[in-house]
């Protein structure tokens, strides 16, 4: 994400592993977990690998998806520890998903009352999941227009990390919905597409499971949950039976 090394690529998969919410947007990672990203699978497929065709937004429109390629790739990057969110199809997911029934409220209470709460009783308002997050990147792409002249695709990395950055700490105003709630859902998103299972559509290749070191959908692996000291030795497996 930027020419200064930093921790920051691998500090943001720790906390999406431990459920820590706040997120640094800065440069790459350097050093972290041992062993991870750079144990090699025993196992490989030996199916010949699928042609890939672009993937057409439904749920994005042009404009959105455009803002939402450019983000995902300041969120997560491509740098000498592996792919990042672009290459892990993460976008993909992020359109799959909120096409979903949970995206458009099927298990959510969105009948009043409306109230201020403090960030441990959760989201309090009326938008669904896809409503926060269309709402949400309508309002970046206005701000960004009328403040920038731009759109946020066309900025420089530094910018569009500036902008990330002031919305995860609610420094800007959105017209429909505020930033930092926007921001926090569509981090979560983020996270889910680079470590879900590739049937959803993100974590290509297993990319997300290969730096952790996650076996992934394995029938067994017992004697390596408590070693701490040593990464998994074979490739990940996905729901279908696919190895990584």
């Amino acid at each position: 994400m930027s020419d200064k090394p930093s921790h920051s690529r691998r500090d943001f998969l720790l906390k999406s592993l431990t459920l820590i919410p706040a997120v640094s947007v800065g440069g790459a990672i350097t050093s972290g977990i041992a062993g991870t990203g750079s144990a090699q699978a025993a196992e490989t497929s030996t199916a010949a690998p699928a042609a890939q065709t672009p993937y057409s937004p439904v749920f994005f429109k042009p404009d959105e998806w455009s803002f939402v390629k450019a983000a995902c790739a300041r969120l997560i990057p491509a740098d000498e520890m592996g792919p990042g969110a672009l290459e892990a199809g993460v976008p993909e997911f992020l359109d799959r998903h909120l096409q979903t029934p949970y995206a458009n409220g099927s298990v959510w209470y969105t009948q009043g009352p409306f109230v201020e709460a403090g960030p441990e009783f959760g989201y309090q308002g009326r938008k669904t999941l896809s409503e926060i997050i269309r709402s949400g990147i309508r309002g970046v792409i206005g701000w960004t227009q009328s403040n920038k002249n731009q759109t946020f695709d066309a900025l420089t990395h530094s910018e569009q990390e500036e902008i990330l950055v002031a919305l995860e700490k609610g420094k800007i105003h959105l017209e429909e919905m505020d930033a930092k709630t926007f921001f926090d859902y569509f981090l979560g998103e983020v996270r889910n597409g680079f470590f879900a299972d590739p049937s959803y559509g993100g974590n290509k290749g297993m990319v997300g499971w290969k730096l952790i070191g996650f076996p992934g959908m394995r029938a067994d692996y017992i004697d390596f949950i408590t070693v701490r000291d040593k990464p998994y030795p074979l490739g990940p497996v996905d729901l279908v039976g696919n190895r990584g």
